[in-house]
């Protein structure tokens, strides 16, 4: 159990830091207008059996500013790397030249900016949700000072520590506030 204040609230900020980092990491793997490599990074391919990051399998460059080039380390994980892309639900479709594997990135229709929108809006709520559980906790764990035995904390040292930890929770989600319409305005910029 947490024993002090100034660990209560460094331990809720590292927590809500690393669902703002998640949130950002995620944000990554949504499709834009732009080709960039982070869009296919994280693709799992099934690499003999074990899944595997395709960015630990090939080359991934970006030739041109709506073309991603995929160049494998072993050319006979083409096919599983092609199978990955088309089951990654990135609406991709991959072209197969010799050794390697070339994506088109085509222009965003109007619907399916909408729905990478709403996509961006779940995922930022999902981790606003992450950083209010943690406050709950911490709240817990602050109603937990006040009955520990050998320390005695006032109520208002808790009440003060609670504010803080909202406080901490009202920075947090702006920033999950700013990296949204951040990747909103990408979204919808043609």
């Amino acid at each position: 159990m947490t024993t002090d204040p100034d660990t209560i609230l460094l331990e809720s900020e590292e927590a809500m830091q690393k669902a703002v980092d998640y949130l950002k990491h995620e944000f990554q793997g949504l499709r834009t207008g732009r080709a960039t490599t982070a869009l296919v990074d994280y693709v799992k391919v099934d690499y003999y059996g074990s899944p595997t990051d395709l960015k630990s399998l090939a080359a991934i460059s970006i030739p041109e500013p709506s073309q991603i080039l995929i160049k494998p380390f072993d050319a006979s994980s083409l096919g599983a790397i092609k199978q990955a892309i088309e089951a990654s639900g990135l609406g991709l479709t991959p072209m197969v030249e010799a050794k390697q594997i070339r994506l088109s990135i085509p222009p965003l229709t109007a619907e399916r900016r909408q729905q990478l929108v709403a996509q961006a809006k779940k995922l930022a709520e999902e981790q606003k949700v992450v950083m209010r559980n943690v406050r709950r906790d911490a709240n817990k764990h602050a109603d937990g000072l006040a009955k520990q035995d050998g320390q005695h904390y006032s109520e208002d040292e808790i009440k003060t520590l609670k504010e803080e930890i909202q406080e901490l929770l009202k920075k947090y989600e702006a920033k999950v506030d700013e990296a949204l319409s951040k990747k909103t305005a990408e979204i919808t910029e043609i």
